[in-house]
């Protein structure tokens, strides 16, 4: 008898498994429970409960025009779905229960009846089934953000509507929306209509990167929001409970108002919109009265138009040189008693708190980027931390609500594939699924009341590189629906592998909804290792869910009738390795990959000094596995970085003679990636005693000097000892004419050669 009810037991726990498998909602709710059975839903009637608010009636009509042949009804007892004001539950949350008769739903607010019509739709089959289930859900965060850059490329108001349907998707309650830059003002202000007249048309747009080389595509490029067009998207997001909270960026990255009106700048002259992307060293002159009265007369009709509790203030990127040269500011920081390095600091300071105070003279609340934290703030101001954590962590220590939102993690405008050749040009940076999945806002040394602080979680998208509403959904998805789970459910109810399965689903609600979405985890994903035992490199497959795959080591195209991937794959001799996917409803690109050879590929390889922290894949091991950029992109392949200390590695050369080291190098100094200052050969046989046997000392690069991939060389007698160091000096400090005067610069590797 127990060994039947032992049975019985086992397989009541793998059906509930199998049946959970067959629900997929993302973000993934706190509690689901799906026992067996489901509920056809087709024809279904709906009644609301008399305590549902009124907003939330107009949502479930719009949810019942989704079921085929629904309809109201006026009897509780005889309705399918059932809409239950529960005021026990907390703030957006919901619960569901479905059984074989009925869906009930309840929540105590607006927006927890929005996340739970967003669950249904997600767990509705195509044949209009539900799977019996119950789910008790509420979000980890208050703040769930994504932010969209209108001011470097502009977007209808059609497409902001999308983009607010795609946020309403994956239960977000913040849009930050960026609507001023020194590359175009897009929202129209009344008391001052050059803004938009002059502000928000540009000449022409740069073309590629780069800083001291530039070309234009000539082409006019304009646009901006009427205050009707900014009232009507309000109200559309307030139906999707979303709030809206606008940036007008100061007292930098105000190009575009300094070129409408001129006497706002310390120069008061020679301004004009800018068609190059970066930070224009021109600014609001603070040391003139003018200047505040305009930014206060902007952001009355700015809280005129956006009813919410923020308003983001920027104060990123903002130059002080303009300060220092103009009268007008030095005078002010005299009067205000501001002296010495940081007094221009202490300007922008100064500017935050005043603008702070007005805007919470009129019932609002401040966000800044992490910037501000520079100078002495009130302790009323939001603290968006974008450059890495860092500066999150620093202002909830100090006692400031934070939103974080580094870059390393959230910022959607860089690659999100290391095989950029395929990619659309990005501003560079890699932020693939998997890491913005990983990102953890919480850190161990937080204490309660530090982690009180930490409002939420928000990504970023700026829009530099990117011109059309396809190319903006591909940045988007499924990122965001990685960052969704991020922001909504606890740690301990994360699970990347279950996360990915649920992405079959997803996509075909993408596709239902017609949004553009990215490929990359339905597609051949690689890991490139070494061989030790062969010296050879080594490539390890993986790919969403359980579709085959398959590969050729000939440098044929791959098909189903080529080899079929099994588990690691050891490329022996050949140059080239080529993969693909197997899917029935999903096009996907062919993988492929060519190695160099040399005599250090496959060989053991130890670091002795560590690389920069978010460059150091595969390390040590992909500094000799044979893989050669592509791309001159830091976010191309395997390009791994190293920033203060030098790079010092010993190869295990087994016996092997040589007489020559090269490495490859990335150089873009206008990001601080800059060449080597030497590199140096040693070699030993015990691995303990090592003698210098080549070294080159090379010239800090100057400012016009190219950028790009270059090799160095070393070249020495044949030699055929075991051990072989080898070291390359990194740019300790940078120069003076780099915006980051004195800071070590980076040095990327992909690759060191031995022959």
């Amino acid at each position: 008898m127990k060994r039947l009810l032992y049975i019985f037991m086992m397989l009541t726990a793998l059906s509930c498994t199998v049946a959970e498998s067959e629900v997929s909602v993302i973000p993934q709710p706190q509690s689901l429970k799906v026992s067996s059975g489901s509920l056809d839903v087709s024809g279904a009637s709906f009644w609301i409960d008399e305590g549902v608010p009124a907003q939330a009636v107009s949502a479930i009509g719009l949810f019942m025009d989704e079921v085929p042949d629904s309809g109201m009804s006026q009897s509780r007892a005889k309705s399918l779905f059932r809409f239950v004001s529960n005021p026990d539950l907390a703030e957006d949350a919901y619960e569901i229960s479905v059984n074989r008769r009925r869906v009930r739903i309840s929540a105590s607010s607006f927006n927890g009846f929005l996340y739970a019509i967003q669950t249904l739709r997600q767990v509705l089959n195509e044949d209009m089934t539900v799977r019996c289930m119950k789910v008790k859900d509420a979000p980890r965060f208050g703040y769930r953000g994504m932010h969209l850059d209108s001011a470097r490329h502009f977007w209808s108001v059609d497409q902001v509507k999308k983009y607010l349907d795609i946020m309403a998707l994956h239960k977000m309650n913040r849009f930050h929306w960026h609507l001023t830059d020194d590359q175009g003002w897009r929202v129209e202000i009344k008391k001052y209509p050059l803004l938009t007249e002059v502000g928000s048309k540009r000449k022409g747009t740069v073309l590629g990167k780069g800083w001291y080389v530039i070309e234009y595509d000539n082409i006019p490029y304009e646009g901006f929001y009427t205050q009707e067009q900014i009232r009507e998207i309000v109200s559309y997001a307030a139906s999707k409970g979303i709030e809206i909270i606008p940036e007008i960026d100061l007292p930098g990255h105000m190009l575009a108002a300094l070129a409408s009106y001129p006497s706002l700048g310390c120069t008061g002259r020679g301004y004009e919109v800018w068609g190059r992307w970066g930070v224009s060293a021109d600014v609001l002159c603070v040391g003139k009265e003018e200047t505040f009265e305009f930014i206060e007369n902007v952001l009355l009709e700015i809280m005129d138009l956006f009813p919410g509790k923020y308003i983001h203030i920027g104060g990123d990127e903002c130059p002080k040189a303009r300060w220092k040269e103009c009268p007008a500011c030095k005078a002010r920081m005299k009067e205000l008693g501001l002296e010495g390095e940081d007094a221009a600091v202490q300007l922008q300071a100064y500017v935050t708190d005043r603008v702070e105070t007005f805007l919470a003279a009129h019932g609002r609340s401040i966000i800044g980027w992490d910037e501000i934290l520079a100078g002495d703030i009130s302790k009323s101001a939001t603290i968006m931390s974008w450059r890495g954590t860092d500066g999150g962590i620093a202002a909830s220590r100090a006692g400031h609500d934070v939103i974080m939102t580094p870059n390393s993690y959230c910022y959607l405008d860089y690659y999100q594939s290391r095989r950029i050749q395929d990619e659309p040009f990005a501003i560079g940076g890699f932020v693939d699924v998997r890491k913005v999945y990983s990102f953890e806002p919480f850190t161990s040394e937080m204490t309660p009341e530090q982690k009180s602080h930490i409002l939420g979680v928000q990504a970023n998208l700026w829009t530099e590189y990117i011109k059309t509403p396809e190319h903006l959904e591909y940045m988007l998805l499924p990122r965001m629906s990685a960052l969704s789970e991020v922001q909504w459910c606890s740690p301990e109810n994360r699970d990347y592998d279950r996360f990915l399965d649920k992405m079959t689903r997803m996509v075909d609600l993408y596709r239902k909804m017609g949004f553009n979405f990215a490929r990359h985890i339905f597609e051949v994903s690689p890991v490139i290792g070494v061989d030790e035992s062969l010296g050879c490199p080594q490539v390890t497959l993986t790919t969403q869910g359980d579709a085959p795959m398959y590969y050729t080591l000939d440098g044929s195209e791959p098909s189903v009738c080529s080899i079929p991937y099994t588990g690691p794959v050891s490329v022996g001799d050949s140059d080239v390795f080529k993969a693909i996917v197997d899917r029935d409803d999903i096009e996907t690109k062919v993988y492929c990959q060519h190695f160099t050879r040399h005599k250090a590929v496959g060989k053991p390889i130890t670091m002795n000094t560590k690389p920069a922290p978010y460059y150091s894949a595969g390390l040590p091991q992909s500094l000799v596995n044979g893989v050669l950029n592509e791309d001159e992109d830091a976010a191309a392949g395997e390009w791994m970085a190293w920033r203060g200390e030098p790079v010092d590695v010993v190869i295990d050369m087994g016996g092997e003679s040589y007489s020559k080291v090269s490495v490859r190098t990335f150089v873009s100094k206008w990001e601080d990636m800059y060449a080597p200052l030497g590199l140096s050969a040693y070699v030993s046989d015990d691995n303990e005693s090592f003698v210098e046997i080549a070294s080159e000392e090379y010239e800090i690069e100057q400012e016009r000097v190219p950028d790009g991939v270059k090799t160095y060389d070393l070249d020495f007698p044949d030699t055929s000892a075991r051990y072989l160091k080898v070291v390359v000096r990194t740019v300790p400090a940078l120069p003076s004419w780099s915006e980051r005067l004195g800071k070590p610069a980076y040095l990327f590797l992909d690759e060191i050669k031995v022959e």
